[in-house]
């Protein structure tokens, strides 16, 4: 997507609406994180609006963010507790923080931002160097098999359909290079709305090679935070790394 910045999809207008569509699986997400965390500290790469770090840090787990959009950190800022987490802005593949963590976790897919292999494999050196030795490196995502499975790699999809708004997801998808670009779009009467986004996908067993890059292995593999069984037909990819 020809002059594409990841910042751009999490400008103003997607930070004041990004909470209104719940996934519907936070609470087992936050539940499967605390678990792992135990006593120990946590760091969200790509904090965004607090979706899991609020509800985690509220277990009483000290919980630390990086993020790149000052329009997303403001919305966290706003909610209750927001202001009593640390921040880091900048590009979460560079996890420029100081000290060592128990558990260290990217979600929603938010890794295949990462737009090259290079920066996703630089990722994982730098969030080995900042975990315990007995941390865990969570990584969730959706299985790139659902793109595989697209007709003429493309799709427009009707997310919503109101009287005063109709929203469509439109997709395209470069098997050759594993990318996807992609733009959320919002037609009502004030006018026309887009919201584009770009990720370069990694396949699990792409993701477990970037692990033993970085000194890491699979520790555990689930469909989902409620550790489903995962399989050839699973929509969502759960990975735990540790040493």
């Amino acid at each position: 997507m020809k002059d594409y910045e990841p910042v751009m999809s999490f400008g103003e207008d997607v930070a004041k609406i990004y909470d209104e569509v719940e996934r519907g699986d936070e609470v087992e997400a936050v539940a499967f994180l605390a678990e792992l965390a135990g006593r120990g500290t946590a760091l969200e790469l790509a904090i965004g609006t607090g979706r899991i770090a609020l509800p985690l840090a509220a277990q009483g787990i000290r919980v630390d963010g990086i993020d790149l959009s000052p329009a997303m950190i403001a919305q966290l800022r706003a909610k209750p507790g927001g202001a009593d987490i640390a921040v880091t802005m900048g590009n979460f593949a560079d996890v420029a923080v100081p000290g060592t963590y128990r558990v260290i976790y990217v979600v929603f897919n938010t890794l295949f931002n990462l737009l090259t292999q290079d920066e996703q494999v630089r990722c994982f050196e730098n969030v080995a160097a900042h975990l315990t030795d007995d941390g865990y490196f969570v990584v969730e995502g959706l299985s790139p098999a659902f793109f595989h499975r697209l007709r003429n790699d493309q799709y427009v999809d009707a997310e919503v359909i109101e009287v005063g708004e109709v929203r469509l997801d439109v997709l395209r998808h470069d098997m050759a290079t594993q990318m996807i670009e992609e733009s959320h779009v919002s037609l009502t009467p004030a006018g026309v709305r887009l919201n584009p986004v770009v990720q370069r996908y990694a396949w699990p067993s792409e993701l477990d090679l970037m692990a033993r890059i970085a000194g890491l292995r699979l520790k555990e593999r689930w469909a989902g935070w409620s550790r489903e069984p995962f399989n050839s037909t699973s929509a969502n990819v759960v990975s735990v790394y540790g040493r």
